[in-house]
């Protein structure tokens, strides 16, 4: 084993990324998922995850099985890429069940992993054989079409990725897309090793050890980001399972809600919406606006109403959303404390007013109080400019509880 003691050998790397890929992939068959009403996905995906990491540690000691052999620089490359097709799919396919409220079709994955199985015999076959000029007609043809596929993987990626955004934020009525970046940014290098070796493939011929180098970071990056999704964000599945459920069977009833004129409310409608505007009032005096990972029917049932009606009665008597209206009170509350409490960071104010992301929070309060909260605290709130276009309802409106 000399060539351990040489850092540029790719040897050294390739022996790391097997038994780095071996040891999560173990790890990941040995998590338990939480056992909530919808996390069969989640499940699914991670068990994906696993084989993916343990067939790549297959690849890795494959290639190494045939360390002696001549060009083995090439026939690592040509492993590498086989490795990633492999590995690019079946991540893509497991994020995409993560990001979906749907079953990814499966039968799609086995049908994508057969066409690769199939091509990367024959490549390896060609290569072991001396084909040369097959071998690379064959090579650049395998190219041009995972190349396709890949754009195909973005394209869909970014539509559920999209609709997930969506779905969260209706489901608890916040920005939510912090929680979701490590989703797109693991895809955005997945796609990336892929070029790259694409690339090496047709130009380089030499450094294969600093690409083995960087897909050893993102197999440790993607399994922890992965792992720290199944520990501490299985809400997310909740709201997707959610949104999955009262989805159902609700698209042509909605369509017909759409063209009915909103009604005024009979007496004993008015009286319900005095209710609500107490409980609101109550609400408010608790600081309720401050917590945040709920859902709008966990809110509405605190306030002793529906989701439905607490819409119904926002539209109606207030002339803007929830969302909007409760982002208000939290920014109204930012700039007190801004002013009360100088030695508190910026960023902690945010996440005692509500905000669970700084950038939303620094965002918000440049929306609404036309400067940043550092602008805000170094010039006493007294020269901002845009302050008169906050959202927040005042004191003298129609709720009688704004700030």
């Amino acid at each position: 084993m000399e060539f351990v003691l040489q850092f540029n050998d790719i040897r050294l790397f390739q022996w790391i990324a097997m038994i780095t890929a071996a040891s999560l992939g173990i790890v990941m068959l040995l998590i338990k998922v939480p056992h909530t009403e919808h996390a069969t996905r989640l499940t699914r995906a991670k068990s994906m995850v696993a084989l993916d990491y343990l067939f790549c540690a297959f690849i890795f000691g494959y290639t190494l099985g045939h360390q002696h052999i001549d060009e083995y620089e090439v026939f690592s490359a040509l492993m590498m890429l086989i490795n990633v097709a492999f590995s690019t799919t079946t991540i893509t396919f497991s994020l995409l069940n993560l990001l979906s409220y749907r079953y990814v079709d499966f039968s799609k994955l086995l049908l994508s992993l057969f066409g690769m199985a199939i091509v990367s015999i024959g490549l390896v076959e060609m290569f072991f054989n001396g084909e040369n000029g097959l071998l690379k007609i064959t090579l650049i043809a395998s190219i041009v079409l995972f190349a396709a596929l890949c754009i195909y993987y973005i394209i869909i990626f970014d539509k559920w990725y999209k609709r997930s955004i969506l779905m969260l934020e209706k489901y608890y009525d916040e920005d939510e897309e912090h929680k979701l970046k490590w989703v797109k940014f693991c895809f955005i290098l997945a796609m990336l090793t892929e070029m790259v070796v694409i690339v090496y493939l047709l130009f380089f011929r030499d450094f294969m050890f600093i690409y083995i180098g960087f897909y050893i970071l993102f197999l440790l990056y993607f399994a922890g980001n992965f792992i720290s999704f199944i520990g501490s964000h299985k809400l997310l599945l909740d709201a997707f399972g959610h949104y999955a459920i009262s989805q159902a069977g609700k698209s042509t009833r909605k369509r017909k809600n759409r063209r009915r004129p909103v009604k005024e409310l009979p007496d004993s409608g008015q009286a319900t919406y005095g209710k609500i505007k107490a409980a609101l009032s109550a609400w408010v005096e608790q600081k309720k606006y401050r917590e945040y990972d709920k859902s709008r029917e966990e809110i509405a049932a605190e306030l002793g109403t529906t989701k439905e009606l607490l819409n119904q009665y926002f539209i109606q008597e207030m002339g803007q959303d929830f969302r909007t209206w409760r982002t208000g009170l939290r920014i109204e509350d930012a700039k007190q404390i801004l002013l009360e409490n100088r030695k508190v960071s910026t960023n902690i104010v945010g996440e005692m007013v509500g905000f669970s992301d700084r950038s939303n929070f620094h965002r918000q309060f440049t929306k609404i109080a036309g400067c940043s909260p550092k602008q805000w605290r170094e010039t006493e709130g007294k020269t901002v400019p845009g302050e008169e276009a906050s959202t927040v309802p005042s004191s003298q409106g129609s709720t009688g509880y704004g700030y």
